[in-house]
């Protein structure tokens, strides 16, 4: 029997999430990620993991959630048929604490965040590390980023931290899982 798609079961259970929010948005704030310094205080170091859950619902089109899904589906397909299912997994949430941890480092008390972005960007280096790998052309790739990077700085409400951090961790990951000594 072929196993399911680590790629849509993440979808699915992101999308269910936001159907469950569109009903009680007060989960936003038990997962949404707070500063470092709040997360010492209470604790809830889930919340780097979490917030991978809760998007934006206050608009009436999920362009938030679907720019992510979209982008999830787009590189976490080829990551995962190429890389298996593990190492895609490692890759995802791996890169999800990465972009959650430099998030939170800069969010102080009065900061949050939400999203899968961290996890999403850290795709978009895997990618670009396993491009290079097998001789593909990465500047399209680097573009991709670029763009997403000026977007996430002018656009209210996106936390580039996040993306930096997922996108340098999903890199180092990948680049890791791909030396000689691991394959």
């Amino acid at each position: 029997m072929k196993q399911r798609s680590a790629v849509l079961t993440l979808i699915t259970v992101i999308c269910a999430f936001y159907l469950y929010e569109l009903i009680d948005s007060g989960i936003i704030g038990t997962f949404a990620l707070y500063g470092i310094d709040l997360l010492k205080v209470t604790n809830e170091w889930y919340r780097l993991a979490t917030v991978a859950l809760v998007h934006d619902n206050s608009s009436t089109i999920p362009i938030h959630l679907a720019f992510n899904m979209l982008a999830l589906h787009s590189l976490g397909t080829p990551i995962e048929t190429f890389l298996g299912r593990n190492k895609f997994l490692i890759i995802f949430f791996v890169s999800l604490i990465g972009g959650s941890l430099t998030s939170a480092m800069f969010l102080g008390y009065s900061g949050y965040s939400i999203g899968v972005s961290g996890a999403v960007f850290g795709l978009f280096g895997a990618w670009a590390v396993i491009s290079r790998r097998i001789g593909a052309e990465v500047k399209s790739t680097l573009v991709i980023i670029g763009l997403n990077f000026v977007l996430g700085f002018t656009i209210g409400g996106v936390d580039w931290r996040a993306h930096l951090g997922g996108l340098i961790t999903g890199a180092v990951v990948t680049k890791f899982l791909l030396s000689p000594s691991r394959s």
